[in-house]
């Protein structure tokens, strides 16, 4: 039956008499944009989304989304938790009414609940896209099902936690082009991010072969280097010299002190929060609900959270793919007891929690007429070294930042690509001659994802790009893995690690039974 659409006088004066309801029963009713008037958005425009995680980082997406879509449906393992940051979006930081915090939490109250994002996906048939702001342990098998049924998808930073979960997110996307896929690192849609494409690409300060990237994460943000709780007493294990106070025993004792796992907090569903993880890790508030990001079996440490915002940057301006070898180093890692084949014999140790301070070392090959470079990582409060022609006055801020070393001079900016600037001073006054060739994006991050599904935009970070950047990421979690002293050789087409056999384990992870993607 052919589509009706109605003009704005026919549906302000009802169409000779007509109801609404009889025009609706004659055919199928499509009201366009322009009939509701300026200010109102006909409901065919309206993006219907679901929140997967909504506590955190994920009430402030969908704090964004609310304003101009609708959230049908929420799914979380807390929603205690969930509910408490929906709440503090009330008002502002003077205590002050915010009437975007109530229309989301109009929202939230409205949308169906659900404890299992398999559930939801199949009972929300109406569901355009997906929110996943869980821990990142989680977003690939939350992402690919959900693309598997035809949804749009916006997963927060990093895309996933291994490099195999990356190249299949990557791959998926590209079978299934119609998919409007973001991720969130939102710094990739601002005017800074395109400010640099432009200087480097015009440019200003010549062939770039060497960038440093810093960040004082995790320092006073989440702790790591720590062990997994236990709260048993640590067996008298003599140490080296004599001395009992060794690193392994100190962790042990720090392991004790932590407390004893116990029973997760009503309403927690820890079972489901484990999800694809292998290990039945025991709960621990150290974990929930922010500070797992520094476990191995929940998050992807500094470089994971904040890569995304960082290193996306350089990837992007100096049109890097994959790194043709890494090496890592890093203070100690949170180390746990795993008994030894010899009751008699020493415990062995295993890796559970991400160094304090990590530092490491990419090389990307030559691309066309541009030369090859260096990309240098260091977090945890470590600075990389100040270039000579940058002014002893021009503060290298803690939280984090990049500088990029070119033949006639040097680009710095901040998180998120914030205040790029260029040195010697001079070339400040070529950039502003640079033409601005790469188009603006005047909203939000998450909007220009629901433009991108209603046709009026562009995703600014699709999957196809933020899963070659999150593979490189995650490449240097897997040189720190390998050891200390290592260079990895990686061959990007093939997605193998070339020179170290035994380091392509961790490439990817163990699943739980029926979690693998």
């Amino acid at each position: 039956m052919p589509k009706k659409e109605l003009t704005r006088r026919e549906f302000v004066s009802g169409a000779g008499k007509a109801t609404l309801g009889a025009l609706a029963a004659a055919s199928p009713l499509i009201i366009p944009r322009r009939v509701l008037g300026r200010g109102h958005r006909a409901p065919s425009d309206t993006v219907n989304v679901a929140i997967v995680g909504c506590g955190g980082m994920g009430s402030q997406n969908a704090l964004v989304l609310a304003q101009t879509s609708r959230i049908g449906a929420v799914c979380d393992v807390d929603f205690a938790y969930s509910e408490r940051c929906v709440a503090n979006k009330l008002t502002d930081q003077l205590k002050q009414p915010r009437p975007e915090g109530q229309k989301l939490k109009e929202q939230f109250d409205k949308a169906k609940r659900y404890g299992d994002f398999r559930e939801m996906l199949a009972r929300e048939k109406n569901i355009d896209g997906i929110v996943v702001a869980t821990p990142d342990h989680l977003h690939a098998v939350i992402a690919k099902a959900a693309m598997d049924m035809g949804k749009h998808v916006y997963v927060q930073k990093p895309l996933t936690a291994t490099v195999h979960e990356a190249r299949v997110l990557r791959e998926t996307a590209l079978a299934k082009p119609k998919l409007i896929t973001q991720m969130g690192n939102q710094g990739h849609s601002s005017e800074g991010a395109r400010l640099i494409n432009e200087w480097i690409g015009a440019g200003l300060i010549g062939d770039v072969h060497e960038v440093h990237v810093w960040t004082n994460r995790p320092v006073v943000y989440w702790p790591q280097g720590i062990p997994r709780p236990t709260g048993m007493t640590p067996a008298d294990v003599p140490g080296g010299f004599g001395n009992l106070w060794t690193y392994r025993h100190v962790q042990d004792v720090l392991a004790a002190a932590m407390g004893a796992p116990g029973a997760p907090p009503p309403g927690l569903d820890w079972t489901m929060y484990l999800g694809p993880v292998a290990e039945d890790v025991p709960y621990h508030p150290i974990y929930h609900p922010f500070n797992w990001r520094g476990s191995l079996d929940f998050g992807a440490s500094a470089l994971g959270d904040m890569g995304a915002h960082l290193i996306d940057h350089p990837f992007w301006a100096l049109r890097l793919t994959y790194p043709t070898s890494i090496e890592a180093t890093s203070t100690q890692w949170g180390t746990m007891n795993v008994p030894a084949a010899d009751p008699s014999a020493r415990p062995l140790r295993k890796p559970v929690s991400y160094p304090v301070s990590t530092c490491v070392h990419y090389q990307f090959a030559a691309r066309g007429a541009q030369p090859p470079v260096k990309l240098f990582w260091f977090d945890g409060g470590i600075y990389p070294p100040r270039p000579d022609v940058l002014p002893d006055d021009v503060e290298l801020k803690s939280e984090g930042g990049v500088i990029y070393i070119g033949e006639k001079g040097v680009l710095l900016h901040d998180t998120y690509g914030a205040n790029p600037r260029l040195f010697p001073q001079g070339l400040m006054d070529a950039a502003a001659a640079v033409p601005k060739s790469i188009p603006r994006i005047e909203w939000t991050h998450e909007l220009n994802w629901t433009k991108a599904i209603r046709g009026e935009a562009k995703a600014s970070s699709p999957l196809e790009y933020a899963a070659q950047l999150t593979e490189t990421m995650l490449l240097g979690l897997v040189a720190l893995r390998t050891g200390p002293g290592k260079k990895i050789l990686y061959d990007g087409e093939r997605g193998q690690i070339t020179n170290i056999a035994e380091a392509n384990q961790f490439l990817t992870r163990d699943y739980r039974s029926g979690w693998a993607i």
